[in-house]
Parts: C-alpha cells; sequence; structure tokens
C-alpha cells in the first residue's frame, strides 16, 4: 500500500471534518456565546488546514485497492478522533485530552459514552458538536464524503465497503454515490421528521435537533443528565419509534417510499422486531409493579435502545433482577439491521449463523442428504457463511482480550472495577451502546475509568465501528508488504 495515496483521503476526510465544525460556531453565535465561537472556529481552521496538508501535499489516489480502501478508512476515523476533540480542548469544555478524544470517539462512532456528568451545563456549541458528531459518525462520514465530495469517488466501492455496517453495503443503483446519495437523503428526512415532533412536545428547537441526532445515528448523548428521563412520556415514545426505525436498514426504508409490503416481506425486519417484542415482553413481566404505563414504556424503551445500540435511559436498569440485566447484556451483542445505523454483531449476521448451524445439525443427522442453508428463498454461499463465522470468532476474541486488558489495567492503575462494570463497558464500548452495567451504568459515566482503559475503551468503539477488518488489515504487516 501506498501511504501517500492513504494520506491524501484522510486528509480530505479532516478537511471535511473542520468544516463541519464552523456549523457549531454558528450555533454558539446564535446563543451568543462569543468566545466559545471563537474558539470552535480556531479549531475548525486548524482541522481544515491539516486536512488541506494532507490533501495537497501527498498524490492522489487513482483507483484503491480494496486492502488500501479498508486502510485509509481505518486511518480516517482514527484520525477524526484526535481532530474532533480539538473543540472540547480549545473552548476548556474537557481539558484532558484522553477525556477529549474519548469523548470525541464516543459521539463519530455513535457509542455514546461519555465522560461529562452534566451535558446541559457545557455551552450550546459544544452541546451541539457532541450531537452533530454522532449524526455524521451514524450513516458515515467517508459515505457522506463519497456522495458529495468529487475527489474520494475513486476508489468509492473499497471505501464504502470498509465503513458500511453490516456485511456488505446493499447497492439501491450501479453507482455507489447515488446509492449514497439516496441514503442519506432518507437519513435526513427521517430526521427531520423526528425534530418536528419532538419540537411539537415540551422539547425546545435545540433539544429536538440534538435528540433527532443522536437517535437516528443510535448514538444516545442527551442535553441532559438524566437522558430522556428528563422529557415527557410523549418524547419517550417518538424516540422510541424513531430509535427502532433508525435500527432498520436504511436501504429497506428507501424501497419502502414506493412498497411499504417490503418490511414485513424481510426475514430480518420480521427476526428484528420479534427480539424486540421478546426482549420488551420480558422486562415487563420482570418489573410489573406500579405504574401500568410506565412499566410498559421503559421496557420498550429499554428493549428498542439496547438492541438498536442508542444506549438511551429512562430507567436505571443497573436495579433491575440479574436475569433482567443479564439479557440487557445479551442484546447488547445483538445489534439492529445490516444497514442501519445501529452497531454490534447486526441480525443478518446472526440469522446467517443459525441457519448454518441448523444446517450443520441436520446433515450430522442425515449423511446422505443434501442440505443448503437458506434465509427466505435466498440460499447462503459458503464464503459468506465463512466470513461471518470468522467476523464473530473476532469479535468474541476482541471482547474477551479487551475485557481482560481492561481488567489489569484497572487493578493496576485503579479504581479497581468490579467485574461486572468490566464486562459491561468492553461489551458496550465493541457493540457501540454507550451505558454498561455497574459503574458505567445508566446513571454513571466512564469518568472514572483509568486513562490507559480510556484509551482502550475507545479503540474498541472504532473496531467495533468499522466491524474489525480495516483495523487488522491496518495493523498487519503483510498489507504493507509491495
Amino acid at each position: 500500500m501506498a501511504w501517500r495515496h492513504l494520506l491524501n483521503v484522510v486528509g480530505a476526510v479532516i478537511g471535511a471534518i473542520g468544516v463541519t465544525m464552523l456549523v457549531s460556531a454558528g450555533v454558539s453565535l446564535i446563543y451568543q456565546e462569543w468566545s466559545t465561537a471563537v474558539w470552535i472556529t480556531v479549531a475548525a481552521l486548524v482541522t481544515t488546514a491539516i486536512g488541506l496538508v494532507l490533501w495537497r501535499w501527498f498524490d492522489r489516489p487513482g483507483e484503491l485497492s480494496t486492502r488500501e480502501g479498508f486502510a485509509a478508512v481505518a486511518l480516517a476515523w482514527i484520525a477524526i478522533g484526535l481532530v474532533g476533540a480539538l473543540p472540547y480542548l480549545f473552548t476548556e469544555s474537557i481539558t484532558n485530552v484522553t477525556d477529549a478524544v474519548f469523548e470525541t470517539v464516543g459521539g463519530f462512532t455513535t457509542t455514546g459514552s461519555s465522560v461529562i456528568p452534566d451535558p446541559g451545563a457545557l455551552p450550546h456549541g459544544i452541546q451541539f458538536w457532541r450531537s452533530f458528531t454522532q449524526w455524521l459518525g451514524g450513516m458515515g462520514i467517508i459515505v457522506l464524503s463519497i456522495a458529495i465530495l468529487p475527489l474520494l469517488g475513486m476508489g468509492a466501492v473499497q471505501l464504502a465497503r470498509a465503513e458500511s455496517p453490516g456485511p456488505m453495503p446493499d447497492r439501491l443503483t450501479p453507482r455507489f454515490k447515488e446509492t449514497a446519495k439516496r441514503l442519506w437523503i432518507v437519513y435526513v428526512a427521517l430526521t427531520a421528521v423526528e425534530v418536528i415532533l419532538l419540537w411539537v412536545g415540551e422539547m425546545t428547537l435545540f433539544e429536538s435537533v440534538n435528540h433527532a441526532f443522536t437517535t437516528m445515528s443510535t448514538g444516545g448523548y442527551s442535553t441532559n443528565a438524566g437522558s430522556l428521563n428528563a422529557f415527557s412520556s410523549y418524547s419517550q415514545w417518538v424516540v422510541i419509534m424513531f430509535m427502532v426505525l433508525a435500527g432498520t436498514s436504511f436501504a429497506l426504508h428507501y424501497r419502502a417510499m414506493r412498497k411499504p409490503r417490503v418490511y414485513m416481506r424481510s426475514t430480518e425486519f420480521r427476526v428484528y422486531l420479534g427480539i424486540t417484542a421478546v426482549a420488551a415482553t420480558v422486562m415487563i413481566v420482570g418489573t410489573w409493579g406500579g405504574s401500568v404505563h410506565d412499566t410498559i414504556r421503559d421496557a420498550l424503551f429499554t428493549s428498542a435502545s439496547m438492541i438498536t445500540t442508542t444506549g438511551y435511559g429512562t430507567a436505571d436498569f443497573g436495579l433491575w433482577k440479574p436475569a433482567l440485566q443479564i439479557m440487557i447484556v445479551g442484546l447488547m451483542f445483538i445489534g439492529g439491521m445490516a444497514g442501519s445505523t445501529a452497531g454490534s454483531v447486526k441480525i443478518y449476521r446472526h440469522e446467517v449463523l443459525y441457519e448454518a448451524s441448523r444446517t450443520d445439525i441436520r446433515r450430522l443427522i442425515h449423511p446422505r442428504g443434501i442440505f443448503v442453508a437458506r434465509i427466505g428463498k435466498d440460499p447462503l454461499k459458503d464464503d459468506l457463511v465463512e466470513a461471518v463465522q470468522t467476523f464473530f470468532l473476532l469479535y468474541m476474541f476482541a471482547f474477551m482480550t479487551g475485557s481482560f486488558a481492561l481488567a489489569v489495567i484497572s487493578s493496576i492503575w485503579g479504581p479497581n472495577l468490579d467485574i461486572v462494570s468490566t464486562v459491561s463497558a468492553v461489551a458496550s464500548s465493541l457493540g457501540n451502546v454507550g451505558p454498561g452495567l455497574g459503574s458505567v451504568g445508566p446513571t454513571g459515566n466512564y469518568l472514572e475509568v483509568p486513562m490507559l482503559g480510556k484509551w482502550l475503551l475507545a479503540g474498541l468503539m472504532i473496531v467495533g465501528r468499522l466491524e474489525i477488518l480495516p483495523i487488522l488489515i491496518l495493523l498487519n504487516r503483510e498489507s504493507w508488504r509491495r
């Protein structure tokens, strides 16, 4: 791979991020936060300058190879995690570099893990930047760049394949650039509808925009320390609906604009709704008592929030029965549909694993039989099954080694996190969920995690958002041999 080509792509993406910071500076101006607006503008200029230098200094790539596309995306996401921290540092909203990078990575990867106890105390421009990073990261920064920046047109499929959530990018048109535009149109349209519906309730326009950004991206950052618990039941029901929509494939949304029946024809969509409904029912039974409406709403909200990896909270599930907490951690390993903004493994991969396992068992029972694994009417190709099995193995390996590493770090540098906090923090970071259990639960945050532990978790957030392979290719020695 050619470093010069990769740095050219990284520079273009960094420059684009610098330009988006100006929107946050504009928000500060609206609220007459003059000092904040100035420092965010400075951060934007510095970021844009870095991007332009890399873009102009290094060669523009021709057609990127697959491995170059994966490596470029991995480098770009690491870079934006660093430069995206500048608005926090320059405005002194966060004074520690580690915490600023952690908050930024938690934003762009749509994990929602935070070190800020009370987001409402931040300047409006910084609150907006937190939410905006999640909205940009939700559908994909590279995919957005492909849609609007001709300079990233070369190797677009390789870049999109490396960044798109799910086993493969779902192409609505022969040209991926057109597909990216259509997916972003759906994304923007759903965000706008949610803004209006939330604004009709008790939320201000500012709160509505921020929560729409972090709902559609399944990010979970809120403008309140109490998350959605600080708002009315109407707002919570609206967010439940849009969390479910955000966890659904955006390509499916686009197709449903003409034929709404395609929703229920999708096996993956039916499984997704089924798991969400079953989990909510178990939560309702397990938390029964008090207000019937509140119990049902909290169960549906928590179920949708966990399976879509949004991470919002209306109830402190850290106080629920152990069986329910185990189920919540289980939901962190499921995720929404492929092609949605949700994180984690994804429903489609679980379907592939289930059907492949079922077929293998049938072959053992009937050695002479001929069985083909299928999802719906479509047969599963052997290379797809192998790719999904490899991904799941790597995902579980990352989870286990990450849990061990965080346990070692916390035992040496302190504070010593308990096993529940440690394991759930790693599962949440890798699955891009946000809250875990114990000290990092829905009423806590990641402020007390050791510094090295925050860097580890930030790395796991990027690994989970890019679904492992781009990072492995970037770190693999053989990738750099000619």
